[in-house]
């Protein structure tokens, strides 16, 4: 690869042996699909889960989609970067951007447009012959999760490291779960990664978007906040995923 990506084994790589280690997320003979959404956090974890397919001791396959929203997104640089790192890569169209803002005129539109999403891309991954399907999830979004569940739900909940879905008989993993938000942006600017411009009408005005500046405002005054509020996820919400000791 043409990247230096041994410079990022603290921040990156090593989190990622870690959460697969502790979680089972990539075993041997795994077929695994990204939705590559084109943002940082898909982006990077394509580019690193293919370092991961070179370096480990495991041997999996990877497999790599983009499902466009109907918002005319160019994938150019992204199909480029496939090629590099030779990926299959593959586009699927839909106009689940339409759908949600124009035909349905959703006042909350995320939750919709994420399971459409969702679901193009585990059919896509099911007729592909992928077991697993990974999602480009980071520390900030598990706290972020959680703080919305408790704040909107009234409990101590937040997605799993790894999840089985019995209908599309595809286990879903979240390779990035122990890397940050700052070192995902970082190293993508760092690697020179393609990053797609996000055409959502609702970006950056969702309840997401608040929980994140409260959690930056929490760290200013209580630096270290991010990494205990992760123990606490790992130590007390995350135990019957673990498959190490």
């Amino acid at each position: 690869m043409k990247r230096n990506w041994r410079a990022y084994n603290k921040e990156l790589f090593a989190p990622m042996r870690r959460a697969s280690r502790d979680y089972g997320l990539i075993e041997a003979g795994d077929c695994i699909g990204i939705g590559l959404s084109g943002g940082k956090d898909s982006t990077l974890l394509l580019y690193s889960l293919a370092v991961l397919q070179k370096t480990l001791p495991t041997p999996f396959q990877i497999k790599a989609m983009s499902v466009d929203l109907g918002w005319e997104n160019d994938y150019t640089a992204h199909r480029s970067l496939c090629e590099e790192l030779a990926i299959p890569f593959e586009v699927v169209p839909s106009n689940i951007g339409p759908i949600v803002f124009e035909e349905r005129q959703e006042k909350n539109p995320c939750s919709l447009c994420a399971r459409m999403r969702r679901g193009a891309v585990n059919n896509w991954a099911a007729a592909n012959g992928c077991n697993k399907v990974a999602l480009g999830h980071h520390l900030d979004d598990v706290i972020e999760t959680l703080l919305m569940s408790l704040f909107f739900e009234g409990r101590l909940h937040t997605f799993a490291p790894r999840a089985y879905l019995s209908r599309a008989d595809l286990t879903v993993i979240r390779p990035l779960v122990f890397v940050k938000e700052a070192d995902i942006r970082r190293i993508v600017r760092k690697l020179d990664l393609p990053i797609m411009h996000n055409a959502c009408p609702a970006d950056g005005f969702t309840k997401r978007s608040e929980e994140k500046a409260l959690i930056a405002q929490l760290a200013k005054e209580n630096p270290g906040i991010r990494d205990r509020m992760m123990h606490a996820v790992t130590s007390s919400l995350w135990t019957s995923y673990q498959t190490t000791s």
